[in-house]
């Protein structure tokens, strides 16, 4: 089992890294290559029905030590939010940041950060890696979304897990979004993350809370969450696919 799933992550690395380490501009015009659209389908759906046939719900990514902690954690996507509403949380230190959650749940709440930080937390150093070529290991403390979704108490018709975001992705102001199935979201490695390396969550990696998904690649893991919305299907939301990459070509699982 374990050679399969490193097997499986070596040839995803092959097929993301064929393009160099991208910026986003790389990723937009790779997104857009029908033939790059067409290998990660083939990639995507070997890759999700071998871990849902092969691994359990419980299944763990593989966690380091801090000795093998990167020097470096850089960033992915969006750097700096170009949001006024943003750049007024982020300049009050996020102390006027709340973080709604509802949709298709028997309790609407909304989170502070403080409230977020009162709840049990979860530490885990682990591997990000990422579509545009390259990988980082960091050290990882947040609240585990499960603990969110207890609170809130999803009905029986919700499917997804959908995270707004606070940057706009371009001139038209379209703010990222991202989605995970609720199996992925109950997952123990899960985390609504808002410390990196034994730090606040620096902006450029997504302050003040961005979600880790641990076993698929970087670009579901969203990054300043604003609101997380339960649904029971994406077609309904932006360009449908479940996220903003996957509006333009990528696939919405992206399990490694």
């Amino acid at each position: 089992m374990t050679s399969q799933k490193n097997s499986r992550r070596r040839f995803l690395q092959r097929v993301l890294v064929s393009g160099g380490a991208l910026l986003l501009s790389g990723c937009d015009q790779l997104s857009r290559s029908e033939w790059f659209a067409k290998l990660l389908g083939s990639a995507e759906r070997l890759s999700f029905a071998a871990q849902r046939l092969l691994l359990t719900r419980k299944a763990m990514a593989q966690e380091f030590t801090e000795a093998d902690l990167s020097p470096d954690f850089r960033s992915n996507g969006t750097s700096n939010p170009d949001n006024p509403e943003y750049q007024a949380l982020a300049a009050g230190r996020f102390a006027d940041y709340r973080l709604q959650v509802g949709g298709l749940v028997a309790r609407p709440r909304t989170y502070s950060l403080d409230d977020l930080k009162a709840l049990p937390s979860r530490t885990q150093i682990t591997r990000h890696d990422c579509v545009e070529g390259w990988s980082a290991i960091g050290k990882w403390k947040g609240v585990q979304l499960s603990r969110v979704l207890e609170q809130v108490e999803p009905h029986a018709s919700a499917r997804y897990v959908v995270f707004h975001c606070a940057d706009p992705m371009d001139v038209s102001g379209e703010r990222y979004y991202e989605s995970i199935d609720l199996e992925d979201a109950w997952h123990a490695q899960t985390l609504l993350a808002y410390e990196l390396n034994d730090v606040p969550l620096p902006i450029k990696n997504g302050a003040p809370v961005r979600v880790r998904v641990e076993r698929q690649l970087g670009y579901k893991m969203a990054k300043y969450i604003m609101r997380i919305e339960l649904v029971d299907r994406l077609d309904h939301i932006a360009g449908g696919e479940g996220g903003y990459w996957e509006d333009r070509g990528y696939e919405w699982y992206a399990g490694i």
